[in-house]
């Protein structure tokens, strides 16, 4: 068993990691957690602890950044190495701004490769941004001996950071690509971390296991049942909870009591994990975005009504699902601008004197009356930043306010839903 006294796994790198080109791991990764500390998204603890003696750039020795400009019709990537010296500096700022880090290009191998240019496809690994990989794993209270499913494996992170917190025999991590399992059980072992690697389907977990804490590295529409059959008497389980749209998301808690009973909450986030492999997403293309920003739309009235704040986040999970027909928020706009690219719709606010609004609006569906209409709901009903979640046997589940005044179900699981990676 791995644990932060006798696994200093922060002098794992070797002589390999050289700091000759100005690239020094610890203070960058001090600097890190500091950020992270004043971010308020951690707190003194364990996982403060695990994060100071992980050396990302063990477990992301290579990553890709962006080279391409915005729209531009073949993307393309530079793969950085660490074995470059002439990339480290670059690579160690990436690995430790605490943003997202590009892993994978196209599903490819991740162990072996060459440096160099990729162009077209896509990437479809990342590790997720450090500040919400915290929150989660803080949510989660991880402590020695607990038993931890790590759902979407990715680059490793979530599952060193448990490693190091329970003891790698403790911790079992899992993703649906079988290369990114190979890299991570690699990475992860030069750590001298040797947690259970498997390749398989997220939704399904383990069947047969119990374990006290499930993470999922990557939003569902619904909570996968199998994994709350597979919780343990006392165990919590999180995962991000989205439609189609990437605006709204929710984070589900699921507890499972001492004497068996499970209790489920969602809570209205700001940020959210991806979305699971093969799940539907709908975004808003760059000329929708500009036809919404500069259009007349097909009327525009002067309004005392406010639109709801972005911090009302409760009200926009209930509007992401009661509104349905797929709305998706335009975050690069100045004031709330909201689309639904399936029929055209749109609209857009903007103030113009003391609680005075510009409302401008455009297709078959009047998405400022539907946003008005569910404000009037939500604040009858006491104005809930989190819903009642109530799982069925059969899977069905279904998201309530306290009151009961505002209820919606979760969309049925996709069969493609079988993981993601972050």
């Amino acid at each position: 068993m791995s644990t932060l006294d006798t696994c200093p796994i922060a002098d794992a790198v070797g002589e390999g990691t050289p700091t000759e080109a100005g690239a020094d791991p610890g203070a960058a990764r001090a600097a890190m957690v500091t950020r992270l500390e004043e971010e308020g998204s951690l707190q003194p603890g364990p996982v403060r602890d695990a994060l100071l003696r992980l050396p990302r750039e063990v477990l992301m020795p290579q990553a890709y950044v962006r080279r391409s400009a915005r729209g531009e019709e073949a993307p393309r990537w530079d793969l950085l190495d660490w074995a470059a010296p002439q990339d480290r500096p670059e690579l160690l700022a990436l690995l430790y701004s605490g943003a997202s880090v590009l892993v994978q290009h196209d599903g490819e191998p991740l162990l072996g490769r060459a440096r160099g240019t990729r162009s077209g496809a896509s990437i479809t690994s990342m590790s997720t941004v450090m500040g919400l990989t915290v929150e989660l794993l803080e949510e989660l209270d991880l402590r020695p001996g607990l038993r931890v499913l790590d759902v979407g494996t990715g680059a490793g992170v979530t599952a060193a950071v448990a490693c190091q917190i329970c003891g790698d025999q403790a911790v079992t991590t899992l993703d649906r690509d079988r290369n990114l399992v190979d890299a991570a059980a690699a990475r992860l072992s030069d750590l001298d971390l040797r947690p259970q690697v498997m390749c398989g389907s997220g939704e399904q977990g383990v069947p047969g296991r119990k374990f006290d804490r499930i993470f999922l590295s990557y939003a569902v529409g619904c909570v996968p049942t199998a994994l709350v059959e597979q919780l343990a008497p006392e165990g919590k389980l999180l995962a991000h909870v989205t439609s189609a749209s990437p605006s709204w998301p929710g984070l589900a808690v699921v507890e499972r009591t001492a004497e068996g009973r499970i209790t489920a909450e969602l809570r209205a986030v700001e940020f959210a994990h991806r979305a699971g492999h093969g799940m539907a997403r709908i975004w808003l293309s760059e000329e929708f975005r500009q036809r919404m920003a500069t259009e007349p739309g097909t009327w525009t009235q002067r309004s005392m009504l406010a639109p709801p704040a972005d911090s009302d986040r409760g009200f926009w999970l209930a509007a992401d699902h009661l509104l349905g027909g797929g709305l998706v928020r335009d975050f690069g706009s100045e004031h709330l601008a909201i689309g639904a690219p399936g029929c055209g719709s749109w609209m857009r606010t903007e103030p113009v004197g003391h609680r005075r609004w510009s409302v401008t609006v455009q297709g078959p569906r009047d998405i400022w009356k539907e946003i008005q209409d569910l404000a009037d709901r939500w604040r009858a009903a006491r104005s809930p930043d989190r819903y009642r979640l109530f799982i069925d046997a059969d899977g069905g589940q279904r998201a309530a306010s306290e009151c009961g005044r505002l209820s919606w179900q979760l969309a049925a699981p996709h069969p493609l839903d079988e993981g993601a990676t972050s």
